[in-house]
């Protein structure tokens, strides 16, 4: 990570390197394939608590994420507190009213008629847990300085995503909401100006009635999301 004292490269011989055969490449393949297709977004959580140390776990996967001159300019915010909890469903439901009043526009409301989302956001109570993802644009030393990040959106959205398939994989459910704007996150959280945040994680486990939308289900075939040259 960054420093103000003077850095040097210093290379270590590659650590916990993976041999493997083909054959087992390819299952380990099929094996993450097949447990990440079993991924939902789900809306409807269950009040089922969910243990800090399997959240403080996911986010320790989240922060192996490679990043711009490995910066890590990320922050997780993990919220359990129900007071807080509903003091963000309450200015996240603020903006998502003036979103479906008319300020996201016609095309982007006709897009969402499929998923079924309105200004409701209950999720944001009933989950055990939200994690607020924060993207540092800049970062400070102790006196104040200011430096540079790099690929910050690059690098935090691949952090996100290290977490959104660590809390599936440990069995947990997962929501991914952004309300706009979401400064209000900065002050609720106590998080500083030098901070983004980018997405509300609901997580949890899906109650017993969870449902999710038909057109979830549609993913697009591999020829179209991919070329191979």
């Amino acid at each position: 990570m960054f420093s103000r004292d003077a850095l040097s490269y210093d290379p270590i011989p590659l650590p916990d390197r993976c041999e493997i055969s083909d054959d087992q490449m390819q299952q380990a393949a099929l094996a993450f394939h097949d447990k990440m297709r079993q991924r939902h977004t789900v809306r409807d959580f269950s009040a089922r608590p969910v243990e800090k140390a399997v959240i403080e776990t996911c986010l320790r996967t989240a922060g192996t994420a490679p990043s711009g001159a490995n910066h890590q300019p990320w922050h997780f915010a993990a919220i359990s507190d129900s007071a807080l909890k509903q003091q963000i469903r309450e200015e996240a439901e603020e903006e998502e009213r003036r979103f479906y009043a008319g300020g996201a526009g016609d095309e982007w409301i006709k897009a969402l008629e499929p998923i079924g989302t309105d200004a409701v956001k209950e999720h944001l109570t009933i989950a055990p847990w939200l994690i607020v993802v924060f993207a540092q644009r800049w970062g400070e030393f102790e006196n104040g300085t200011r430096y540079k990040n790099y690929y910050v959106p690059e690098s935090v959205n691949i952090a996100t995503g290290f977490l959104l398939a660590a809390l599936h994989h440990a069995g947990l459910s997962t929501l991914t909401h952004t309300p706009n704007p979401m400064k209000f996150l900065n002050a609720a959280l106590k998080r500083p100006a030098s901070e983004k945040p980018t997405m509300i994680i609901a997580v949890g486990h899906p109650s017993e009635t969870a449902t999710v939308p038909s057109v979830a289900k549609l993913k697009k075939p591999l020829d179209e999301i991919s070329s191979f040259f």
